[in-house]
């Protein structure tokens, strides 16, 4: 079944012959950008999730495994998994059901107090780092920064470039020097992997939960640094950091991994996803203002 099967009258019908006990709850569609997953809200308390990309398979069975190992040393709220569906009804991928966690997300409600969400965003991939991260799985965003988009990474700066959307003769400065960064030489460690501002929660203009962990895994903690770029300002980034607790070569690479990834994403999403690319054109923005200062 294609993305576009995926509706409410197939989420009722997957809730009632797997989780009879749902039967009958409202099912309404949730809004959203993502590119992985159909989200729906089934009555007042629950969320269903269900892989729409073919690369998303897999992530309900990893969230439904790791997320109640992880959740009781995190700092913040996490989703919480209440059923682990199976393929039926036409579908045929597994999907989850968790605890609905009220907030807007930061994309679409501006987080208001960015002070608070620096320390507590730091704060919580700390205490993401932290946990024994021993047979967890390898994610995608783990990698060398200079891996993940290399062969994309020139295409999509010379088209942003020839149409004046950045400064090509900067942002290949800067990518350049991307390319010379050393490369994360510990363990692997736990990561969320995609902590864009559609993926944080707020309630009253603050950080109150982070959500969708299809990409969490273990590696080199760089990436997870991206919201310094994609979120915060220059007066609050030095609070992240902090709390964050990371050395200068991954501050470095995650700058590297905002530079990338906004030049990226912005060239491929542009006219197909406007919520991505303009998450996407910040993320470069920003970076690039940081190396305009340093090259």
């Amino acid at each position: 079944m294609t993305s576009t099967g995926i509706d409410a009258a197939l989420v009722q019908r997957l809730i009632a012959a797997q989780f009879p006990d749902w039967a009958g709850l409202p099912v309404r569609e949730v809004d959203s950008a993502g590119t992985d997953n159909a989200m729906f809200r089934l009555g007042d308390a629950y969320a269903v999730r269900l892989p729409k990309a073919d690369w998303a398979v897999g992530q309900a069975e990893k969230e439904q495994r790791w997320l109640p190992r992880l959740a009781p040393h995190l700092t913040l709220p996490v989703p919480v998994p209440l059923g682990h569906g199976v393929p039926g009804e036409g579908y045929d991928r597994a999907w989850s059901v968790f605890a609905w966690l009220d907030g807007d997300d930061a994309h679409n409600a501006p987080l208001a107090d960015l002070a608070h969400t620096a320390v507590e965003l730091g704060r919580f991939g700390h205490a993401l780092r932290s946990v024994d991260a021993a047979g967890g799985p390898a994610t995608s965003r783990g990698g060398p920064v200079t891996g993940w988009e290399d062969g994309a990474m020139v295409p999509a700066l010379r088209a942003l470039g020839a149409d004046g959307t950045i400064d090509a003769e900067l942002a290949t400065a800067a990518w350049e020097s991307v390319l010379r960064l050393p490369q994360w030489d510990g363990p692997p460690v736990w990561v969320h992997g995609d902590l864009l501002p559609g993926n944080l929660l707020g309630r009253d203009g603050r950080l109150s939960a982070v959500i969708d962990f299809g990409a969490l895994g273990t590696g080199d903690p760089a990436c997870d640094t991206m919201p310094a770029w994609t979120l915060l300002t220059a007066e609050t980034r030095p609070l992240f950091r902090e709390a964050a607790r990371v050395d200068d070569a991954t501050w470095a690479r995650g700058r590297g991994w905002a530079l990338v990834w906004g030049v990226v994403t912005e060239h491929y999403y542009r006219g197909k996803n406007p919520v991505l690319a303009t998450i996407a054109h910040r993320s470069h923005t920003e970076a690039l203002a940081e190396y305009a200062a340093v090259l």
